[in-house]
């Protein structure tokens, strides 16, 4: 079933668009991987999915279950299913990842939750002020458990393969294949390393932006031919000039 329409989404951040004629159709369960480089626009595309006032939509638009969300608040994307893990999240004293977690839980309701809390070792920091002080292995684990115990029906992830160790690549995507096969839960993850993308059993589509355009989509190989070769030479490769 179709979960998430972009139809020829323009996005701007002040007077500038960074995002351009962006199509892309997302089904429930699906995982759609978005590979580009630094200021390609990827962040800037996950913001104004989520409705975030950082950016504006200036042009297309935006459907979630067949309903045109484009105009909703960032808010009510959230109650309707939609969840961000930020690429940069603040540091926050006096407040406990535990108490945080737990109103999430009782709030979203549901199973799984000490299964992705397994999967992602983040147990021992419960006790700790939200990001205060974390690694970079950290911040990312706890932010995607923090996503993920929402429930989401879409998950949108912003390189969480950035910054972080081999050890903590391995559970991250652990979680994420476990919220794909257990929830059906449908994922949109934008990197420009790729440093993940081997250990994520089920890519449904890889798409390389570059510029504010998607330029070419296709399969993992796709992405085996841009990570080895670069983004300008591997589109040339692929028969894509880029503009």
């Amino acid at each position: 079933m179709l979960l998430l329409r972009l139809k020829g989404l323009n996005v701007c951040a002040g007077d500038r668009i960074v995002v351009r004629d962006v199509d892309l159709d997302v089904s429930c369960g699906e995982v759609h991987v978005i590979l580009g480089p630094n200021g390609a626009g990827k962040t800037s595309l996950l913001s104004a999915i989520m409705g975030l006032p950082r950016v504006r939509v200036c042009g297309g638009t935006i459907i979630f279950e067949s309903e045109d969300i484009t105009g909703v608040p960032a808010y009510e994307r959230a109650r309707r299913g939609i969840a961000l893990a930020h690429q940069f999240v603040p540091s926050i004293r006096g407040v406990k990842v535990a108490d945080i977690a737990r109103h999430i839980v009782e709030r979203y309701g549901g199973d799984g939750y000490e299964d992705i809390l397994d999967i992602l070792d983040v147990k021992n920091l419960m006790g700790r002020y939200l990001f205060y002080g974390f690694s970079g292995g950290e911040r990312r684990r706890l932010e995607l458990y923090l996503t993920l115990i929402q429930r989401p029906k879409l998950a949108l992830l912003d390189e969480p393969d950035s910054g972080v160790d081999v050890d903590s690549l391995r559970l991250i995507a652990e979680a994420v294949n476990y919220a794909v096969r257990s929830w059906n839960t449908s994922i949109v993850l934008v990197t420009h390393l790729g440093a993940i993308l081997d250990k994520l059993y089920d890519i449904t589509r890889v798409h390389i932006m570059l510029g504010g355009r998607i330029v070419y989509s296709g399969d993992l190989d796709v992405a085996k031919v841009v990570l080895s070769k670069g983004y300008i030479e591997g589109l040339k490769i692929l028969g894509v000039t880029p503009q």
